[in-house]
C-alpha cells in the first residue's frame, strides 16, 4: 500500500457525507477526522449537525476526531485546523488506521491538499479595523500598493478575501514566513452531490427536525452561559438567525424562512468552492447521493482499492 493514504469525503450540507464516511471507515479499519469549522466547539450540537449517533455502525462506534475540542465562544481557523489535523493524521497512520477526512468546510480540506503556507499568517485586528471592510474597489486599490511578489496569492473575488490578502501582504513585508514541514499525504477525494431539488428537500426536512430537537433552546443556552451574541452571529447560519430571533429582530416564521434560504445558499457556495478546487487541479470522484448507502459504500471501497492497490 502507498505511504500515508488519506480518504476524503466532501460535499454540500445534507448530502449524507457523515453516514458514508462512517460506513467506509468501518469497512476499511478507519477513523473519522472532521473537517467542519463549527463542530470543533462544545455545546454547539444541533446547529452544527454533529449527529454523533451516526458514528455507530453494526453496533460498533467508529472513532471520530476534531469534534468538541474547543469551548464555544472561541475562534478556530485554518491554521489551527491544519495543526490539529496533522497531529491526528500522524497518530492514525502510525497505528495503521485509515484517516477518513469528512466535512463540508472546503477551505480546511483545500489547505491539506494544497499545503497553503499563508494560513500561518496571524490575524492583525488593528489592520483589519483600519480597512474599508466592505468596499471591494477600495480594498483592491490598497492591495496594489504592495509589491506584486507579496500579492500573487490574492483572491480578488470578495471583500473578505481581499482583507485577508492585504493582511498577508502586510505581514510578509515585515516578516519571513516560518517553514513548516508537514508529512506527505496520498489523497483520494470522493465528492457527494445530487439533484438540487433533492438537496433542498433534505435541508428543509433536517431543519424542521432540528427545531423539534431544541435548536432555539441550544442557542438560548449558549447565551446564558456567556457566549456573546456577536460571536454567535459570527458563527453564522443557525446561530446568527436564531440570535436575531431571540433579540426580537425576527418573527418565528421569518426566522424559519430566512434560515432555510440561507442554508440553501450556503450549500450552493460549498459546491462552488469544490468546483474551484477542481480548477486548481484536485481530482474529485463525484458520486450521486441519490444512490443507496450500500452502493455508495461499495463504490468508495472499490475506488480506494484501485487507488492504493489493496
Amino acid at each position: 500500500m502507498d505511504k500515508n493514504p488519506l480518504l476524503i469525503i466532501l460535499g454540500p450540507t445534507a448530502s449524507g457525507k457523515t453516514k458514508l464516511a462512517v460506513s467506509v471507515a468501518h469497512a476499511l479499519n478507519g477513523e473519522i477526522i472532521s473537517a467542519d469549522s463549527r463542530q470543533v466547539f462544545k455545546d454547539m450540537d444541533i446547529g452544527t449537525g454533529k449527529d454523533l449517533g451516526e458514528y455507530e455502525k453494526d453496533g460498533q462506534l467508529v472513532p471520530y476526531h476534531l469534534i468538541n475540542i474547543r469551548e464555544a465562544g472561541g475562534i478556530y481557523n485554518v491554521n489551527a485546523f491544519k495543526e490539529d489535523f496533522y497531529t491526528v493524521f500522524d497518530r492514525l497512520t502510525a497505528q495503521h488506521k485509515l484517516p477518513v477526512l469528512c466535512g463540508g468546510t472546503g477551505m480546511y480540506i483545500h489547505s491539506i491538499l494544497q499545503k497553503q503556507p499563508y494560513t500561518a499568517v496571524p490575524v492583525n485586528e488593528e489592520l483589519r479595523n483600519s480597512l474599508p471592510a466592505h468596499d471591494i474597489v477600495a480594498l483592491r486599490k490598497i492591495l496594489t500598493a504592495y509589491p506584486a511578489s507579496l500579492t500573487a496569492h490574492a483572491d480578488l473575488s470578495s471583500a473578505k478575501r481581499l482583507v485577508r490578502a492585504i493582511e498577508i501582504a502586510a505581514y510578509l513585508k515585515e516578516n519571513d514566513l516560518p517553514e513548516v514541514n508537514y508529512p506527505e499525504v496520498h489523497p483520494l477525494v470522493i465528492g457527494l452531490s445530487g439533484p438540487v431539488d433533492l438537496r433542498r428537500e433534505r435541508i428543509f426536512q433536517r431543519l424542521n427536525a432540528r427545531f423539534d430537537e431544541g435548536l432555539i433552546e441550544e442557542v438560548e443556552g449558549l447565551l446564558k452561559r456567556g457566549v456573546s451574541a456577536e460571536m454567535l452571529v459570527f458563527y453564522g447560519l443557525e446561530y446568527k438567525f436564531i440570535t436575531e430571533y431571540l433579540q426580537n429582530k425576527l418573527s418565528l416564521p421569518d426566522l424559519k424562512e430566512k434560515l432555510y434560504f440561507a442554508i440553501r445558499q450556503f450549500a450552493k457556495r460549498q459546491m462552488t468552492f469544490f468546483r474551484k478546487m477542481e480548477k486548481d487541479g484536485i481530482l474529485i470522484n463525484w458520486l450521486d447521493s441519490v444512490q443507496g448507502p450500500e452502493y455508495l459504500t461499495q463504490r468508495v471501497i472499490e475506488l480506494y482499492k484501485a487507488e492504493f492497490s489493496v
